[in-house]
């Protein structure tokens, strides 16, 4: 287990899933960590119950990260409970899955404002911190959709290689000032998203998966919380996959 004893961390899409299954293993280390949400307040609150339980205090706060306005506001409610922030988890995502020709304008600018905007907004939000701490922790995730594409999710996967694209230049940024960025890229994990697909459409992927089995949400959350660690204190610019080599 890490130790993330003193340590403030935010994960944006923390209510549910991956979020709140890394939220979980960054408190079994000890940590602070404050979670937004986008509108279920009462899976939010359900995983602030469950840091708490671990002996780690918890905070909640509802926030669009696609506005900088709100994501301003985040950062302002965890600074006034812990003072500070150490770690970064850029989770918060959406998908609005079609064929190329049948996707909208809409749809498109949704995925992109949310998964990628909103990645670029919190750690500009955030690496002002960092940058006076000297000292700092990003992980954004990405999706092994990012790495290899898929038909149907043209908007996922250009918002999902844009995040390692920032990840990577991010890295070049900050490195000088002691914030490692690095990412994530899960594969196919079992969370509330892929269960909603049809049985043939969650068949067609899984055997793909070399591993032959779906991941759990408490893989990516470990792989996360090794990068947010001070065991990976020189590694950045880095995308891990966790996709039980989908990506090959």
């Amino acid at each position: 287990m890490m130790d993330f004893t003193g340590k403030t961390a935010v994960v944006t899409g923390g209510s549910r899933g991956i979020g709140r299954a890394v939220c979980l293993e960054l408190a079994r280390g000890g940590a602070n960590v404050a979670l937004c949400y986008a509108g279920n307040e009462t899976a939010a609150r359900e995983t602030v119950q469950a840091v708490e339980a671990l002996g780690a205090n918890a905070l909640a706060v509802r926030c669009d990260v696609s506005d900088g306005g709100q994501v301003s506001g985040l950062i302002d409610a965890v600074l006034h409970v812990f003072q500070r922030i150490d770690i970064l988890v850029n989770n918060a995502g959406v998908t609005r899955d079609n064929l190329l020709v049948r996707m909208s304008e809409a749809d498109f600018d949704a995925v992109i404002d949310a998964n990628l905007k909103g990645t670029f907004l919190c750690v500009k939000a955030v690496s002002r911190l960092m940058l006076k701490q000297r000292c700092g922790r990003i992980v954004n995730l990405s999706s092994v959709v990012g790495l290899r594409g898929n038909a149907g999710q043209v908007n996922y996967a250009a918002s999902k290689a844009g995040i390692i694209g920032m990840t990577k230049s991010l890295a070049r940024e900050l490195a000088g000032r002691g914030i490692t960025v690095n990412a994530v890229a899960p594969g196919f994990i079992d969370t509330d998203m892929t269960a909603a697909m049809p049985e043939a459409a969650r068949a067609a992927v899984l055997a793909a998966v070399p591993m032959a089995r779906m991941g759990a949400a408490e893989d990516v959350a470990r792989a996360v919380a090794f990068l947010a660690s001070d065991d990976a204190a020189y590694i950045t610019g880095q995308v891990l996959a966790v996709d039980g080599g989908m990506a090959m």
